[in-house]
């Protein structure tokens, strides 16, 4: 397992944990007392720093290479039955965004995501989650066919942004996001969108219009990350810190200012922490959201959902 950097106390006393068990089940020594005293000071200190975390510690955890990703929740959520669906019937089917029809329980949901890659090879693969305009496309067709059906559409974001290259703008990323904005406005049929990592700029808000907007905990949500936003006020990534505290990014900031509707909380230490726990948080959520947005009649579902962002920010006239 790998630990960042204001995990390291973890680290040690889990190492030292280690061995002491060792010790006691290669030698006579009794060593249960000295174990047990490890375990509750392991305990008390993981309490103290994930009770702690600052804003760009967060950011850490949602980068954290074992955190699950889109795909690993899907297989979660529907025992592994999903058919993904490709293409977006214009230019080619962009591996950043995946899409498709799964069941938890008896419903079925249209599940569309931004996936990353875990190895370096994957990661090229999937574009490091960052998503061409046809990554958008498609998953504006799979809404569309997602309402023609009366199915309801899950959302995952994990994404450090929409794809920059010359090639993107050049096939109209910025058309493909302000369309998918504007058509999952409209959509009739319940959205439910879940930031489940890295929330950055138009390639979250791509797919992030939903009757429900919903925040892991240690997630972050904003239109620019740290250290872009460090770079461009500092000319450098050094104040990457003051730049996440400044930007209100975490799931405490968004709820607080009204930008998402709840948090779920993760396991102690983050999702990656305790995988299981997570998956069966997230299908609860995701259950208790559609039965209740499920009562709506469509036309009150869209009004209600084009209020809520309607009513999002600050202005005067």
């Amino acid at each position: 397992m790998e630990y960042l950097d204001f995990e390291l106390p973890i680290k040690e006393l889990e190492d030292q944990l280690q061995k002491c068990q060792i010790l006691g089940s290669e030698s006579e020594v009794d060593v249960t007392d000295t174990c047990e005293q490890l375990s509750k000071k392991l305990a008390e200190v993981k309490v103290e720093i994930y009770k702690n975390v600052t804003p760009w510690q967060r950011v850490q955890l949602s980068r954290h290479p074992s955190r699950p990703y889109t795909m690993d929740y899907i297989k979660a959520l529907t025992n592994d039955v999903f058919l993904e669906l490709h293409g977006d019937r214009t230019v080619k089917d962009d591996k950043a965004m995946i899409g498709g029809l799964g069941k938890i329980g008896n419903q079925s949901f249209m599940f569309i995501g931004q996936q990353k890659g875990f190895n370096t090879k994957t990661r090229q693969y999937r574009n490091f989650g960052m998503a061409n305009p046809e990554g958008y496309r498609k998953a504006l067709r799979l809404m569309k066919s997602a309402e023609k059906f009366g199915i309801p559409v899950v959302s995952f974001i994990d994404t450090p942004g929409a794809y920059p290259g010359l090639e993107a703008e050049e096939r109209g990323q910025g058309e493909a996001i302000a369309r998918n904005i504007l058509e999952m406005s409209r959509l009739k049929t319940p959205v439910i969108v879940i930031v489940i990592g890295e929330g950055a700029s138009g390639g979250a808000l791509g797919i992030g219009v939903g009757d429900k907007v919903m925040m892991l905990e240690n997630t972050w949500y904003s239109v620019i990350s740290p250290e872009s936003c460090s770079s461009i006020l500092w000319r450098s990534w050094e104040y990457k810190e003051q730049a996440a505290e400044a930007l209100k990014l975490t799931a405490t900031d968004m709820k607080k200012n009204k930008l998402v509707d709840s948090i779920i909380k993760e396991p102690l230490g983050g999702a990656h922490s305790d995988r299981n726990a997570i998956f069966e948080t997230v299908k609860k959520t995701i259950l208790k959201t559609y039965s209740d947005l499920s009562n709506l009649p469509t036309q009150e579902l869209v009004n209600q959902r084009m209020e809520k962002f309607s009513q999002m920010g600050v202005y005067e006239e």
